[in-house]
């Protein structure tokens, strides 16, 4: 039964329109009017600009299209530097389960993309009474790479060999 009814709730969600995302507490959310896939690409070299590191990424649209379903592009790419894991390790050991911090880059219904992330800040927040004004300053530190890479992300498009 609870089988029937968790596979009847995926086929619902496979199947429904992909609804955009909605700002919420803590998250950047930027519709763009880049392809997803242009996107995604000039996300990637934002990140090199900026001098972080790609560590992460993942999505589900071609393991699904494999399987002859089909959704919207969906790519999530986690996105973090040694020097800060150290210092941040260094500050609290429970706060690096959330490293790397992720950008979720979704494709809408006409074939843009949106860029969504949730603020490195917000992310390590409930982290802050254990590593401290060290812990929130390198919170608002990424803050402001973060915002960085989404503002060379969404602007003009890159000629990049990832194209």
């Amino acid at each position: 039964m609870v089988r029937t009814a968790t596979l009847a709730i995926a086929v619902f969600l496979l199947a429904a329109p992909a609804l955009a995302l909605e700002p919420r507490e803590g998250w950047r959310v930027h519709p763009t009017q880049k392809s997803y896939q242009t996107l995604l690409s000039d996300l990637k070299a934002a990140i090199r600009a900026e001098e972080m590191g790609l560590v992460t990424e993942a999505g589900p649209t071609g393991a699904a299209a494999a399987r002859g379903i089909e959704i919207p592009g969906n790519r999530v790419v986690g996105v973090f530097r040694n020097d800060f894991a150290v210092r941040i390790l260094r500050l609290s050991t429970a706060a690096m389960i959330e490293a790397p911090v992720r950008f979720y880059v979704s494709e809408e219904a006409d074939g843009t993309g949106t860029l969504s992330y949730k603020t490195p800040g917000f992310v390590f927040a409930p982290y802050i009474d254990e590593g401290g004004a060290d812990l929130e300053a390198a919170a608002e530190e990424l803050d402001t790479i973060f915002d960085a890479i989404a503002d060379r992300a969404r602007g003009p498009a890159k000629e990049t060999s990832d194209q």
